[in-house]
């Protein structure tokens, strides 16, 4: 399988050398990320390669808010690092079953992963980023829930990572008391 690699900088790297500004034929590469990668390298990454804004709606308004975050020191101390997990979830048992599958973003640090939709992207933006496990669920059954390594694209990670910060914190756009 291709890989591609995302660098703290934002660069992207496959085979050792560095993507040109034309990244799209890397999108169905499997993503691997460098141990420093941060949230603001993904913000980075999309600078960068501008092509890549348009794949989904939310950019344009999240990295206006990046821009206008401080240049460091953008973290929250109830975590050690993000994470970006996948999960196939079987629902609808009894009745009509279905198969589910989403990604989303936790905190992790000591206990038990953490929801950060509370959290501004300028708490989050110098946080490391991590690619997590898959999750399996057999029907919501805590009992029948099994983790097991996996491979994100490149296209799950980007637009799955800025899907899940859109729901996170409050848009500026829409903050109803500023």
């Amino acid at each position: 399988m291709n890989t591609v690699t995302l660098k703290a900088n934002g660069a992207l790297f496959t085979d050792g050398n560095p993507v040109d500004a034309e990244p799209l034929h890397c999108l169905s590469f499997k993503v691997l990320l460098e141990a420093e990668v941060t949230v603001r390298s993904l913000f980075a990454m999309l600078e960068r390669y501008p092509l890549l804004t348009r794949l989904n709606a939310f950019f344009p308004t999240y990295l206006e808010q990046y821009r206008q975050a401080p240049s460091n020191g953008c973290r929250c101390d109830d975590f050690k690092h993000i994470e970006f997990i996948k999960t196939v979830e079987m629902v609808g048992f009894p009745g009509e079953p279905r198969l589910e599958i989403y990604s989303s973003l936790k905190g992790v640090g000591e206990s038990e992963p953490r929801e950060i939709r509370n959290y501004e992207l300028e708490q989050l933006l110098d946080m490391p980023l991590k690619l997590g496990r898959l999750k399996h669920i057999v029907f919501g059954d805590k009992v029948d829930q099994f983790e097991f390594a996996t491979v994100f694209n490149l296209f799950e990670f980007i637009d799955g990572v800025v899907w899940e910060l859109s729901f996170h914190g409050t848009l500026r756009a829409c903050a109803l008391r500023r």
